[in-house]
């Protein structure tokens, strides 16, 4: 999943060393996050403030929820989106054959009621509930299922999750467009019940991916159209569409979900804020419940909801590769080692040196961390352009983000005054900003990339010559040998294969990991259950509720508006 990196991790470090933190016997500025917990800021309030309690909805209505995203409109069609946002609107909309459990992310079963794996670990056999239904009252049937798949694989749509299909058979030639018979991918569906899905080899990861919005069913009348921003789509998950505005997207309970019993809530409206300010605004006036994405902490006054937690995500720019002079490696090579590592990433509440985000099992590798200017000269020279002569202007894309600006100067500075590079900043607004980064334009870009299942291949996946994310348009032999390797192997030794992958990313030059992002939300974990922090920063609509609670006699209004009842679990 993608998101805009907006400074969060300067920011965090920037709110931490201005707090104070209760109970912490770590030095003052060092910010604590134990166990995905709150990060201890204190509500800057005052008692009795006229703007508190300003806006907040009436706590006895129980069957309603506003939160804000701070992207909109968002796109609805699975086989289109990639974005964070995006992924959580789909928890609420979709449903596949597993679920994320709220609190660990394991798989839970969702619309296959049962399954069996063959002894060979290659073939998955699942079953599908008598009882899942669209919200318009059509069953969802195994053929949904393999319809929406083969859709989504369709070499002429370039899908941007196609290639996490890679380890069905015949998938990867029939996305590719080398094979034209869908009949020889590796999904059956023999009957409306049954869905038959075959392996190029066992993959215990499978149930997570299956997780993923991209392995969902597809309503029959959705299949074939190509713009889902005139209609609601008929979806099966806990929620459907009923308004659709720009600013604004509201959705009502599915009665007919085949779990609608778990449903607390009968209307959800998720606000778009225009900007961080607009965020804070929301949750401050008391409008939004929960705030995710970018939230400006200067402007923000209740500093009470903040949650902080470790994310499986990382913020990294990136070197386009797929024309000269930037497709030699020795060029990328000598634009990465010029680089002053430690003044980028100066102050980050979690720096890296490695695309990936520490998983266990996963081996430890040799990251960027290095500056080796002599080195970096002589490989421009090898390449026939020493002192930068000949080297075509150098464009570096990014947001309107004063910490991407901040990042994107020390490059260009090192890269003029070291390498004698001339270097252009291409500031681009953040609602086109991803499309921007589809042409050939410019030469460096940034993003942040959260995992969408907790394995290292939903990061390297990008990189690969074929896959629909590569915006770098990477392409080295060594990489695909062992990504290929990879995909017939199991356990530690898969894992060794996939780190050896990773350090030829790195050593190839084509990304600049700058820090592991942190999750930020604003939200109240006691008056909202259901609610978990974890690793990829998924909360699935199904399982909010709000806590129970009783007035207590004689409470007066305190210093936040969250306090004039008392929430009790």
């Amino acid at each position: 999943m993608r998101k805009l990196f907006l400074g969060l991790g300067i920011a965090i470090l920037t709110l931490a060393s201005c707090s104070s933190f209760g109970g912490s016997n770590k030095s003052p500025g060092s910010p604590q996050v134990a166990e995905g917990k709150k990060l201890a800021v204190p509500d800057t309030k005052q008692s009795g403030s006229e703007d508190t309690a300003k806006g907040r909805p009436d706590p006895t209505v129980r069957d309603q929820l506003t939160v804000a995203f701070s992207s909109g409109p968002l796109e609805l069609d699975p086989r289109k989106s990639y974005s964070a946002d995006e992924a959580q609107v789909f928890t609420a909309l979709y449903e596949g054959l597993f679920s994320y459990n709220p609190l660990t992310l394991a798989p839970m079963p969702a619309v296959a009621s049962k399954w069996n794996l063959s002894e060979d670990k290659k073939t998955w056999t699942f079953t599908i509930r008598d009882t899942a239904r669209y919200w318009n009252g059509d069953p969802v049937v195994a053929g949904d299922f393999k319809a929406a798949w083969l859709s989504l694989l369709d070499s002429q749509r370039k899908s941007p999750y196609s290639s996490l299909f890679d380890i069905i058979v015949g998938a990867k030639d029939f996305r590719m467009g080398i094979e034209k018979d869908p009949q020889k991918v590796g999904i059956e569906a023999p009957n409306d019940h049954t869905l038959v899905v075959k392996l190029i080899s066992p993959a215990a990861y499978f149930p997570s991916m299956l997780c993923h919005h991209s392995f969902g069913p597809m309503h029959p009348s959705m299949i074939g159209q190509n713009n889902w921003s005139d209609r609601p789509p008929i979806s099966n998950g806990p929620f459907y569409v009923v308004e659709r505005q720009k600013d604004r997207l509201v959705l009502a309970k599915n009665e007919l979900y085949w779990d609608a019993e778990r449903v607390n809530f009968k209307k959800i409206t998720i606000l778009f804020a225009e900007n961080g300010k607009a965020a804070a605004s929301l949750w401050d006036s008391g409008e939004a419940r929960w705030v995710a994405g970018d939230v400006d902490l200067d402007s923000l006054r209740d500093k009470s909801g903040i949650v902080v937690n470790p994310m499986f995500a990382t913020y990294y720019f990136y070197i386009k590769s797929s024309t000269p002079p930037w497709n030699d490696k020795r060029v990328r090579e000598a634009l990465s080692v010029s680089l002053p590592w430690d003044e980028i990433r100066k102050g980050y509440y979690l720096p890296a040196t490695s695309l990936i985000f520490p998983i266990p099992g996963y081996p430890k590798i040799e990251g960027l961390a290095k500056t080796d200017v002599d080195r970096a000269r002589q490989l421009l020279s090898d390449a026939g352009y020493a002192r930068g002569i000949n080297l075509p202007e150098l464009v570096i894309r990014i947001t309107p983000s004063t910490e991407a600006a901040r990042i994107a100067n020390l490059m260009a500075l090192a890269w003029k005054e070291k390498l004698g590079i001339s270097v252009k900043i291409d500031t681009v607004p953040y609602e086109s900003y991803y499309d921007s980064l589809k042409g050939n334009d410019y030469v460096v870009g940034s993003t942040t990339w959260i995992g969408d299942f907790a394995d290292p291949y939903t990061f390297l996946q990008m990189w690969q010559k074929d896959s629909n994310l590569n915006d770098a348009g990477y392409n080295d032999g060594d990489y695909e040998g062992l990504i290929q390797k990879s995909m017939t192997q199991e356990g530690e030794e898969r894992l060794k294969t996939l780190s050896e992958a990773e350090k030829v990313l790195l050593d190839g030059g084509p990304v600049l990991p700058i820090s592991f992002t942190p999750a930020l939300n604003l939200i109240d974990e006691n008056e909202i259950d259901g609610w978990y922090p974890n690793p990829m920063d998924i909360h699935p609509f199904k399982y909010l509720v709000y806590a129970a609670y009783r007035p207590l006699p004689g409470v007066a209004q305190g210093s936040s508006h969250r306090t004039t009842v008392a929430w009790v679990r």
